[in-house]
């Protein structure tokens, strides 16, 4: 089975909040952008709520993204994976990125944004237990997989919840 690595963070240091996905898709690793597939609804999201185009080229949007103080990663760093479905990843293979490190040289990320309940679970498992304070105690919240194969939440529904975590104050997503 493959083994597959994660890309570096789309991030500055002045980032206030952290959208984490689980890996990229075979799509995205092929084309080494965040959320490649053309029917991954995360730029279209993204865009609508911060105000660009997301038909932009990929570094113009990844430019918007830290406009609006956004971070972008992914919660693995290595793992093995046959298919681009987060529930083909094996378990045992799960190398989590260095968040320790990553929060350091970010010290305003005052709320994490989980792309799916495969992030957030991945988060919780792998790196939360070695988070010392009090990078353990930023505020979390999943919000709705923008991978088309969650297919059962209409683009508009997504849009709203999405819409509604990235404009509210950290402290209200406890």
């Amino acid at each position: 089975m493959p083994r597959i690595q994660s890309f570096a963070p789309v991030s500055a240091p002045d980032a206030n909040r952290l959208i984490l996905g689980s890996m990229p898709g075979k799509r995205s690793l092929a084309e080494d952008q965040y959320y490649a597939h053309p029917q991954n609804a995360f730029w279209r999201i993204v865009a609508t709520v911060f105000g660009f185009n997301p038909e932009l080229p990929y570094p113009e949007r990844c430019h918007a993204l830290l406009n609006a103080r956004v971070a972008l990663w992914d919660v693995l760093g290595e793992c093995e994976r046959h298919s681009s479905l987060d529930s083909d990843i094996v378990e045992t293979s799960i190398r989590a990125n260095d968040f320790s490190g990553f929060f350091a040289a970010h010290p305003h990320i005052t709320a994490i944004f989980f792309n799916g309940a495969k992030a957030e679970q991945s988060f919780v498992r792998h790196v939360l237990p070695g988070l010392e304070a009090p990078f353990a105690s930023i505020p979390r919240m999943r919000l709705p997989s923008t991978s088309p194969a969650h297919a059962g939440m209409r683009f508009e529904a997504k849009l709203a919840l999405w819409r509604t975590a990235l404009t509210t104050a950290a402290d209200d997503i406890r």
